[in-house]
């Protein structure tokens, strides 16, 4: 997987961006930036078209201090 990659992760229910493998892990971050979490890179996918956006909805809601 490429860094940069909009996933899905099932283990947190959460759509991060891929950043890199450290150790047994995928590093994923919020799609607009935060910290990153760890993830089981067996089960992450690449994310719908549908969840790109509500990540990215989200993440200008955050910018602009409108968080839903």
């Amino acid at each position: 997987m490429e860094p940069g990659t909009i996933v899905y992760d099932p283990g947190t229910r959460k759509v991060g961006e891929y950043q890199d493998r450290t150790g047994p892990y995928a590093m994923l971050r919020p799609v607009g930036g935060g910290r990153e979490w760890e993830a089981d890179p067996a089960l992450i996918r690449p994310a719908t078209q549908e969840e790109r956006i509500a990540a990215e909805v989200s993440a200008a809601n955050r910018r602009t201090g409108k968080g839903w």
